[in-house]
């Protein structure tokens, strides 16, 4: 019986739980996962926004930088006018974290420049319109409202805010990709691009379309991240594309299009997050955090090219055991 990626993730995930346990015990202890859930939830949010592009055959490198854009505004205007309601602060970031998704959307789509080149470019005008913005100048803790502040880390049933709002939007992402025309065309723009179009679907919309997605979510963080560690400043979440784009490549979302799964996706987000908050603790060199993820990048990588080429190697064997007869004309 063939295992899915999707199990063996998870039993890699406990393994590396359970190895981290048998040095810091307390690390396994329910309070400690619920607490490395909710550090990776951010991550976990992105990553789904750039599993949604890369089912495309795209990829997004400006979601950090969307983020830090949306974040950055949302608190001048909270710190400008405090009496705004903290949901509609939260409704105009994904409102304008999808607006930035949807420039890189209709670039990509009507411009037909490479996913690559658009969203390289975009990621250093993003950070580029902050600092015309606020003059390299920070928004710091005591100029935000406790309500802005208090969202991510109000708790129901022991969870915080921000680990409800992950479950939701792990949920709602799942439920739309594989219940939804719009998430199955996703996979079909991504898989095979020719059937799409003859099946009636509009790859270039549907590529568009994932990049709106993306850039919600990433907007969305955007104030998730501002309203969390209370500051906010040009290169808040620097680099931080590079965590997400590896969450989905070690949850076995194939950089090719048209593979993943929202399980898998969110599974890479939490290895990374177990990597992240469990090798300070046993004391592991900062260095030795980052060849720890490089190598897990890689593995992941090579699996993920090995299932692809599975397929092509057993039709190739089918046809070499078939005892049609063969002319020689």
């Amino acid at each position: 019986m063939k295992i899915s990626r999707d199990i063996l993730l998870a039993i890699a995930l406990l393994l590396l739980i359970g190895l981290v346990a048998m040095r810091f015990p307390g690390f396994a202890t329910p309070q400690s996962l619920a607490s490395v859930f909710n550090d990776s939830a951010i991550l976990i949010i992105l990553a789904l926004g750039q599993m949604a592009v890369i089912l495309t055959r795209c990829i997004d490198l400006s979601m950090a930088s969307n983020l830090a854009l949306v974040g950055m505004i949302t608190a001048m205007t909270n710190a400008a006018y405090p009496m705004v309601p903290v949901v509609v602060l939260v409704m105009m970031a994904i409102v304008l974290g999808a607006a930035l998704g949807g420039i890189n959307g209709l670039l990509v789509w009507k411009a037909g420049i490479p996913p690559i080149v658009v969203t390289l470019g975009t990621l250093t005008i993003f950070r580029g319109i902050i600092f015309l913005l606020t003059d390299g100048q920070w928004v710091n803790a005591h100029e935000m409202s406790a309500s802005y502040k208090a969202f991510p880390r109000a708790e129901l049933l022991t969870l915080p805010a921000l680990s409800w709002l992950a479950i939701a939007i792990i949920v709602g992402m799942a439920i739309f990709l594989s219940r939804s025309p719009a998430g199955r065309a996703m996979y079909a723009a991504g898989g095979n691009p020719d059937a799409a179009v003859y099946a009636g679907i509009d790859t270039g919309r549907t590529r568009a379309r994932a990049f709106v997605v993306a850039g919600a979510l990433a907007g969305l963080c955007g104030y998730l991240w501002v309203s969390r560690y209370a500051v906010a400043y040009v290169d808040v979440a620097g680099g931080f594309e590079l965590d997400v784009i590896a969450a989905c490549v070690i949850g076995g979302v194939s950089i090719a299009g048209g593979v993943g799964t929202v399980l898998g996706c969110v599974l890479g987000a939490l290895f990374l997050g177990v990597i992240k908050n469990a090798l300070p603790v046993v004391d592991i060199s900062p260095f030795w955090q980052l060849a720890i993820s490089g190598a897990a990048i890689i593995i992941a990588v090579v699996l993920n090219a090995r299932a692809e080429r599975r397929p092509g190697r057993l039709i190739l064997e089918q046809s070499s055991d078939s005892s049609l007869p063969v002319s020689h004309s």
